[in-house]
């Protein structure tokens, strides 16, 4: 697998054909344990720097299980729903999400460098619902009216596919409301794209009065090679404060061996274990869910083998809850 130069070039070049990505990793589709969906309302996409970590020949590669389409996902599951997590009640705003006390996010794009079939926003209505130049002022006056907002969150689809350009003017945007404290990223591309950590935007987030948090998105330690070192080591010394999101995930990541050991390398590259979500129940997901029995007992054996600093947060998101609900206190 050959990588482009820059990281938007990189970007364009992703896979979009999952046969393709099979044909290039040596690995028979009649060999998958689930049989692939080469139609599906939720495109494939995957860059070629995250394929590159995939293992070649195995059909149960843990990076490739979470991005490889499946006919499970057109299976009607009761509980499952488009709208899982309640987004679509929270929005103020086109793009503007208000769900709890003292933050706010924004929907900056419904793009992704790459399309995990667990996504939670897989079935969001991005065209309707993101934050287009045209509106940005009205969500910002918005939140310039409630002093009581310290916090803005950029979210997506992935807010780091936005050019560097469109980021600075958002982020100066939001520093000139004197109320906000910090600004909140959340993206996978540090993980899945690292080239995206680039000098110009580092600078952007290392120049703005605003503290910085990235809260990045890796499920497993396969996911983390020495590019994916670099990029945070790079954020990490801009002061950024980065911290780590994994979703629990049925036959990729449900072991407390291989949590412990997530935990332990996310440490090493310098980013502390945030939450564990269970999974959300978005519709065409129901195959990676773990039963609640197993995940406790997965949690409680990390919090015997790991220090409490690098354990993660057990949640669960709730529809008009007033926060993530742990689930174990």
């Amino acid at each position: 697998m050959i990588m482009s130069n820059t990281w938007q070039a990189q970007l364009a070049d992703a896979y979009i054909d999952p046969l393709t990505l099979l044909k290039d990793l040596g690995i028979d589709p009649n060999d998958l344990p689930e049989k692939i969906a080469l139609r599906n309302d939720f495109a494939f996409k995957v860059t070629r720097s995250f394929a590159a970590r995939m293992k070649l020949g195995d059909p149960r590669d843990p990076l490739l299980r979470q991005v490889l389409p499946s006919i499970e996902e057109a299976k009607m599951a009761p509980g499952f729903h488009l709208d899982p997590v309640g987004d679509l009640d929270a929005i103020e705003e086109p793009g503007l999400l208000h769900k709890y006390q003292g933050r706010v996010l924004l929907i900056t794009t419904g793009a992704c460098a790459i399309h995990c079939r667990y996504c939670f926003r897989r079935n969001f209505p991005y065209q309707e619902q993101q934050l287009a130049k045209r509106r940005e002022s009205l969500s910002l006056e918005r939140i310039k009216e409630d002093p009581s907002i310290s916090e803005v969150i950029l979210s997506g689809g992935d807010p780091l596919v936005l050019s560097n350009e469109r980021l600075r003017t958002l982020v100066t945007a939001i520093a000139a409301i004197p109320s906000i404290e910090r600004l909140r990223l959340h993206t996978r591309l540090p993980i899945v794209l690292p080239s995206r950590i680039d000098q110009e935007l580092l600078a952007i987030l290392q120049k703005t009065r605003l503290k910085v948090i990235v809260v990045i998105h890796s499920n497993h330690p396969n996911e983390i090679n020495d590019e994916v070192h670099q990029a945070l080591e790079a954020l990490s010394l801009q002061g950024i404060t980065l911290l780590n999101q994994t979703v629990l995930l049925k036959g990729i990541n449900d072991d407390a061996d291989l949590l412990s050991h997530l935990s332990h390398r996310l440490f090493e590259v310098g980013v502390l274990p945030y939450y564990l979500h269970l999974l959300d129940r978005a519709q065409g997901t129901q195959h990676f869910e773990v039963e609640e029995r197993k995940a406790k007992a997965i949690y409680e054996a990390l919090l015997s083998r790991l220090p409490g600093y690098l354990v993660p947060k057990m949640v669960r998101e709730e529809k008009g809850a007033p926060s993530k609900t742990p689930l174990i206190g």
